[in-house]
């Protein structure tokens, strides 16, 4: 499975902003769809998750101001961050779990400055 993600940038706090990632390769199978992040020297944490069926989970951190969403038909995830706040800022990472496995993208940067 290859993640492609996008969408990350620098933005002022208040504003917004919509990650994508599309999941390609061996696709069959692939259930969780999610994001996380991570800032140095700190664990990476999860931000919201999504199922095929299209429950959600989301960290208490975002809720209210983030939205997850995916496309089954195009196997890609969204993650639509309004609110902003500088403490979002982070590298955020597309994470896909299939039969077990879980698949990482390479991260895309999201800087918000106050």
């Amino acid at each position: 499975v290859q993640l492609q993600a996008s969408g990350g940038g620098l933005v002022q706090a208040g504003g917004s902003l919509r990650l994508s990632c599309a999941a390609s390769g061996n696709i069959f199978g692939i259930r969780v769809m999610g994001w996380y992040r991570q800032v140095p020297g700190k664990q990476r944490e999860l931000v919201a998750t999504i199922t095929s069926g299209g429950s959600t989970n989301y960290a208490d951190s975002v809720k209210g101001r983030f939205t997850i969403s995916r496309d089954n038909a195009k196997n890609t995830v969204f993650l639509q961050m309004n609110s902003l706040k500088p403490e979002d800022t982070a590298v955020y990472y597309c994470n896909v779990g299939r039969w077990g496995t879980d698949y990482w993208g390479k991260g895309t940067q999201v800087t918000v400055s106050s």
